[in-house]
Order: structure tokens, then C-alpha cells, then sequence
């Protein structure tokens, strides 16, 4: 059965490949978005390019934000997937 189940989906080999590709990308781009290093160095060239009038206050407060709810929200692994950490406030604070 199993013989017969991969010569049938031997066409359809060019998709799941990639598929898989495409899978394996996504992962190493989130694990480059949440490296703390990274979102540090982006922290602190967007403090230069605000010291250099390169960028508005408003962009930075914007983009500080984003970078910083990066760094407070670290990924979790589950079933190998990242998922981003999901805090939830109760009446005994944040969990």
C-alpha cells in the first residue's frame, strides 16, 4: 500500500518540496525577526537615525514600539512550529 500511495503522489513531489522550501524560510525569517541580538542592533540604529533627523519622532515611537513588543514577546515552540506567547490578563494579574 504504501508502494502504491508514493507512486501515485510522485506528480505531486515538485509541490511538497516546495512547500517545504517555503515552510523552512518562513521559520528562519521569524527566528532572524525575534534573535534579541538583531531587534538590539535594529533598536539602535533606529536611535541614530533619529539623532541624524533621518526619521520623525512619530516613526520612531512607532517602530521602537514594534521592535520592543518583540523583545517582550518571545517565541514558543510547539509541535516544532513557533507560535508568538500569549499573555492573557486575569484577576490575579498577567499569566
Amino acid at each position: 500500500m504504501g508502494l502504491f500511495k508514493e507512486v501515485l503522489l510522485l506528480p505531486l513531489a515538485p509541490v511538497r518540496g516546495t512547500v517545504w522550501i517555503a515552510d523552512q524560510l518562513a521559520r528562519e525569517a521569524e527566528r532572524q525577526a525575534r534573535d534579541p541580538r538583531l531587534v538590539q542592533a535594529r533598536l539602535a540604529a533606529l536611535h541614530r537615525a533619529l539623532d541624524e533627523g533621518a526619521i520623525d519622532e512619530a516613526s520612531f515611537e512607532e517602530e521602537e514600539d514594534r521592535l520592543l513588543r518583540l523583545l517582550e514577546n518571545p517565541v514558543r515552540r510547539v509541535g516544532g512550529r513557533p507560535t508568538a506567547s500569549v499573555r492573557t490578563r486575569t484577576s490575579e494579574g498577567l499569566r
